[in-house]
This record gives C-alpha cells, sequence and structure tokens, in this order.
C-alpha cells in the first residue's frame, strides 16, 4: 500500500513538473514553516519474550516548505504636494523676517497663541488662557505642561522625545519661551525681526544696546514651570497677538546652544509642533511630517508636507495642471485663461487679503533724498491700469499702506498721492529746475529698480518701467536678487552703493491692528525702516525721529480707539503725501487655484496652518 502511494505521489509530481515547464515561470517566495504530522504506526515489540503487534498514534513536528504569505502594502502618507516659493532664509523663530520661513516655522513650532484661520481671532494655543493687570501692563500666560520637545531622524525615520542630561523628558516650560523672547532681542542674535517686541519693558533699550541694560533686565519672566509673566512699556491690547508671533516662541536652549547656527537642519532641529522637519535640501526641496508623539496629532490629518522651490510662477502652475501640486497661485499671464476655463475658474479662489504691495524708495539715495522727485515716481504710477492690465484680480489700489480690516486703516483713496501724471510732471520738473539738471542728466543718473525674482514681480516692473519712461521721460533699470539675497540686500545698514533707488516690496498682516503697519514697518527709531528715513548718515547707523515717528509711538499708546484710528491716519497722510516715503500701489487679493480633493484656508494673519487643512487621498491619487 505504502509502495503504491509512493508511485502515484511520484507520477503527480513528474506530471507537475513537466506541467510547470510548459508554463510561464514565476517565482514563488518559500520559507520553511513546522508543522505538527499525526501517524498511526503499527510494530511489532517483544513482550516477555512473546511477539506482540502494537498500534500507537505518533505526532511529529517537521519542517516543510510553504509560500510566503504575502504582506499588506503600506499605507502611502497623506501627502501635500507644496511649493515653498524659494529657499526659505531660515527656519529660526528668532531670525525669520518672510512669509516662507514663517509658513514652516508656524508648524512645526508652537507659540502661546494663534489666529483663527478663518476670522484672525487670537486662539489660546501652547497658552490655555491668559489674565491682563488693571492697567493693561502686565500680561500673565498659564501654559500646557503636556507638549513635548520632539526630534526626527531623517536616517532611521524614528520620533523621540528629547530628554535632559539625567534622563528625564523634556516638556515646553515657561522657561523655553522667556528664553525664546530674550535671545530674540539680544542684540547678538542680530534679529531683524527683533522691533516687534519693542513693547516688552527693556526690549527695545536691549536691543539697541543702550547701556545699563541687559538681556536679564527684559520684562519677560516664568513665574513657575507653567506660567509665564510679560511686562510692558505701554498698555497694547494687541499684544496676545504679539505673543503668539515666532519671534516670541518658545525654543530650545540646549539645542541652540550645541549646534549653533546649524540648529535648523533635518536631523538636528528640535521642534514642538504639529509637524517635524523630515528633510532639507538647500535650493531643492524641504519636507514636513506629521509629528506622532504631538499631544493633538488625532486632530492632524496631512501627514506629509512635500515642498519643491520652485521659483517660476508658470512652472508651479504647468506642474498644477500636471497634479504634481495641489495648490498654487494663478500667474499674471494666465488669470484671463484661468477664469475663462470652467475647470480651473471652479478651482479658483479670488478674495481679498489683508496685504499691500509698494515700492520703497532710499530716503538717502540721491535723486529720491528729494521729496519732489519721489512725488513725481509715486504719481506716474497709473495703480488702476496696472491692475485691469496686468493683475487682473481684483485688486484694490492703494495710496496708503494698511488695507481694509486693519485697525485705524483709513477708507482707500482717502488719504495718500492719486494717481496724477501732470502732477508728477510738475515735481520732477521743479526738482530738474532747483538742480539745474535737464532730462538726459537725470537719466544719466542710472536709476535702478529691484525686486526679488519672480516672474509676477518682473511683469509688474516692466510695466510700471514703462509708465515712468511714458510719464516723465526717465529711464529706470530693472535688476532682481533672490529671496535670501535680496531680504540682506535691503537691510538699511547695507553700504548704500549696494542698495537699489527703488526696491519692491510686500506686507502682509502679524496681527489686525495699525501699530504692526505704519509702526513696525516704517517707524525710524522703532521699525524695520528699509526706506532709510532720517538717518543721521547713509548707511544709517543712527536716526532721529520726526513727527511721523512720534504720531506712531503716541498712537500705540493711546487707550481710546477713535484718538488711535484718527492718530493713524494722520501718520498715514505723512508717510504718503508729505513725505512720500514710498508708493503704495495694490491691497493684495488672493488669487489662488486648489484641486478639488484639498480643503484648504486662507489665513488673513500668520503662516499657512498645513495641520488645520484636509484632504482626500483616494481622490488625490485617482486623479493619477
Amino acid at each position: 500500500m505504502f509502495k503504491k502511494f509512493g508511485l502515484v505521489l511520484a507520477a503527480i509530481l513528474v506530471v507537475s513538473a513537466l506541467l510547470v515547464a510548459c508554463q510561464p515561470q514565476t517565482v514563488e517566495v518559500v520559507k520553511e514553516v513546522p508543522v505538527e504530522v499525526t501517524r498511526v504506526v503499527t510494530e511489532t515489540v517483544e513482550v516477555e519474550g512473546e511477539a506482540v503487534e502494537v498500534t500507537r498514534v505518533v505526532v511529529e513536528e517537521v519542517m516543510v516548505e510553504a509560500p510566503e504569505e504575502e504582506m499588506e502594502p503600506m499605507a502611502e502618507p497623506v501627502t501635500l504636494h507644496w511649493n515653498w516659493g524659494s529657499e526659505p532664509p531660515s527656519a529660526d523663530p528668532s531670525l525669520a523676517t518672510d512669509t516662507t520661513s514663517v509658513d514652516i516655522i508656524s508648524n512645526i513650532f508652537m507659540g502661546l497663541t494663534r489666529a483663527d484661520p478663518v476670522t484672525g481671532e487670537v486662539l489660546p494655543y501652547l497658552a490655555t488662557d491668559w489674565e491682563v493687570s488693571e492697567d493693561g501692563l502686565v500680561y500673565t500666560f498659564n501654559m500646557r505642561e503636556d507638549i513635548p520637545w520632539v526630534n526626527y531622524n531623517p536616517n532611521t525615520e524614528e520620533w523621540t522625545q528629547v530628554t535632559d542630561e539625567e534622563g528625564n523628558p523634556r516638556f515646553v516650560t515657561a522657561d523655553d519661551v522667556v528664553y525664546g523672547v530674550k535671545r530674540t532681542l539680544d542684540p547678538a542674535t542680530a534679529s531683524t525681526y527683533a522691533y516687534v517686541l519693542y513693547n516688552i519693558k527693556n526690549g527695545a533699550a536691549v536691543n539697541s544696546g543702550e547701556e545699563g541694560v541687559t538681556v536679564d533686565d527684559i520684562g519677560v519672566e516664568a513665574l513657575d514651570s507653567k506660567t509665564v509673566q510679560f511686562t510692558l512699556e505701554d498698555p497694547a491690547g494687541y499684544f496676545p497677538s504679539i505673543a503668539g508671533m515666532w519671534v516670541a516662541n518658545p525654543m530650545p536652549s540646549w539645542a541652540i546652544e550645541e549646534n549653533g547656527n546649524k540648529w535648523t537642519e533635518a536631523g538636528l532641529i528640535v521642534t514642538n509642533g504639529p509637524y517635524g522637519m523630515e528633510e532639507w535640501i538647500h535650493g531643492g526641496s524641504l519636507n514636513l511630517i506629521k509629528n506622532p508623539l504631538w499631544p493633538d496629532a488625532d486632530t492632524v490629518q496631512i501627514e506629509r508636507i512635500e515642498g519643491v522651490m520652485i521659483v517660476e510662477a508658470s512652472t508651479a502652475f504647468a506642474m498644477y495642471e500636471n497634479n504634481e501640486l495641489d495648490t498654487t497661485a494663478v500667474p499674471l499671464p494666465e488669470m484671463d485663461r484661468v477664469m475663462a476655463d470652467p475647470v480651473l475658474s471652479a478651482e479658483l479662489t479670488n478674495a481679498p487679503t489683508p496685504c499691500t504691495y509698494y515700492y520703497g524708495f532710499n530716503n538717502q539715495k540721491a535723486p529720491f533724498d528729494d521729496v519732489r522727485v519721489r512725488t513725481a515716481f509715486t504719481q506716474a504710477i497709473d495703480r488702476q491700469g496696472l491692475i485691469d492690465n496686468v493683475l487682473k484680480g481684483g485688486q484694490e489700489p492703494a495710496t496708503s499702506f494698511a488695507p481694509p480690516g486693519i485697525f485705524g486703516a483709513p477708507e482707500p483713496g482717502t488719504v495718500g498721492l492719486p494717481s496724477d501724471t501732470a502732477a508728477a510732471q510738475a515735481s520732477l520738473q521743479a526738482y530738474l529746475d532747483e538742480m539745474g539738471m535737464t532730462l538726459d542728466d537725470f537719466n544719466a543718473l542710472g536709476i535702478t529698480l529691484m525686486h526679488n525674482t519672480s516672474e509676477g514681480h518682473a511683469n509688474i516692473a516692466a510695466a510700471i518701467q514703462q509708465m515712468w519712461k511714458d510719464n516723465l521721460g526717465v529711464d529706470v533699470k530693472v535688476e532682481n536678487q533672490e529671496w535670501k539675497v535680496y531680504l540682506d540686500t535691503l537691510n538699511p545698514t547695507t553700504p548704500i552703493e549696494e542698495s537699489p533707488h527703488i526696491f519692491r516690496m510686500g506686507w502682509c498682516a502679524d496681527y489686525a491692528d495699525e501699530n504692526n503697519w505704519v509702526h513696525e514697518v516704517f517707524n525710524s527709531d522703532a521699525g524695520a525702516n528699509r526706506l532709510r528715513r532720517n538717518c543721521d548718515d547713509p548707511n544709517c547707523g543712527s536716526t532721529t525721529t520726526t513727527e511721523f515717528d512720534d504720531l506712531t509711538v503716541l498712537a500705540a499708546k493711546t487707550q481710546d480707539p477713535d484718538e488711535r484710528a484718527a492718530l493713524y491716519a494722520q501718520a498715514e497722510e505723512i508717510l504718503a503725501v508729505d513725505e512720500a516715503a514710498y508708493a503704495p500701489i495694490y491691497h493684495y487679493t488672493t488669487v489662488n487655484v486648489s484641486k478639488p480633493w484639498l480643503t484648504r484656508n486662507f489665513a488673513p494673519v500668520g503662516g499657512n496652518p498645513f495641520y488645520t487643512w484636509t484632504l482626500d487621498q483616494a481622490a488625490q491619487m485617482g486623479s493619477n
């Protein structure tokens, strides 16, 4: 019986082998696995000298080959395909000054507060709540105790909670906030955005290097591990917004001290927000990855932000149409096509946003050290013509700085210099006559307009360059620089010979108050002052304040809302008309397309909060 079974099995194996030889060859992964085999065994044994047949059941474990079970494919992470638009200048909260950097920082770090991504309302974030003293000078923030400091290792793809020297896990504390604020204000840090914190007691004095004060005198202290208190120079009802800005973020002192300027590189950076940094290939890409150790991680749906650095808007838009980006700005030349296309127009968002596009004049560089030249160049710009023929996004002409929706902002068109070719020509001619110059002499000065590298900015510059030629007869050379280099060039202490006569800049709200506009941008003593207003020397080593500067300081201290608004209107008029220190051009609209599988918001202040967006991955993957 056993022999017959063996012959049959052998025949089956031979036939099987022949059949296999005739079929297309496949490779099957097998492995050896233990299997229990039960056999009935009959054997003859000797019992008390007699041969006896005994039947018994034998259970044996043998190793046999079995096909490997197919592994379920790992699910792809929900990924947002994003364009940063340029190499981010910095991921350091103390050093960031631009929207690209802030987009990154606001997703990997937490501030005490955050803005509602739809309404802009100030909400608790790292802080659970806060109190303000009766005199409005002391703000006390109570903080969460469950936010860990974490590190992502790109090589092992592992998250770890950071520990101290004794092996204890590190959580964000009030001391980390104190360190971050003091680090930003420390002149050794060289933060060009430190002025935002000048209303903190002794903040301006310390940052400007006044004698007799040190960082220890700055009005911020940890009352305990979960309570941080700020003392202000003057009451400021908008201070909770400032407390949530990136320059006031808690920062990891030990990581910064250990790694120096490289502490923000992928693999070294220590963060505490919804995402961490997965990879940063400078000049190429920067990816963020969801932080699973964040206590609110369950509320974050998008797991990766795969970010490229495409400067050219036309290239980014082509990638969008090819489903390589999930959302992007619409290039100026594509506006008509997008609005006429039934698919693209349905994906278009076009709405006002609190930002202003302007051209700054170097008030120290001849001939723009004369108000008549600045006035002429401002009034020779046809803002509405630019909007209708170049921008095409429904932008609003700007004759003052702060846009609608900002407290204290003038009604559009009620303050400032309107477009007026005849008035522009008269202003320029008055200057030429006094200086004994001809138009050829003026053009020999080599006027330069500079913008950061961008097709959109280049189109706007070309249009305004032609307006100046047509309306004033002046020749202007246009140059551009990469974003990070450009920001350095516009620093008011850059040697004046390296600075352009005119530069392009935009300003978007950090918080919805005029203090963030006319004061923090243009005040010659306490603001960014890229215009080099009131500088005592061409390289702006020191400044002398004038009426405009005094007005913005007074407005910040004034408690009556109507009085504050009137002071800001007066300041806007002086800046735009009496000084003509800059040329406001238009108030922005968001002109953006987004794929139907992406649900996003357009935050009125702060960075893009990716952790509040959602994405239908099945629809996204089905499109490719």
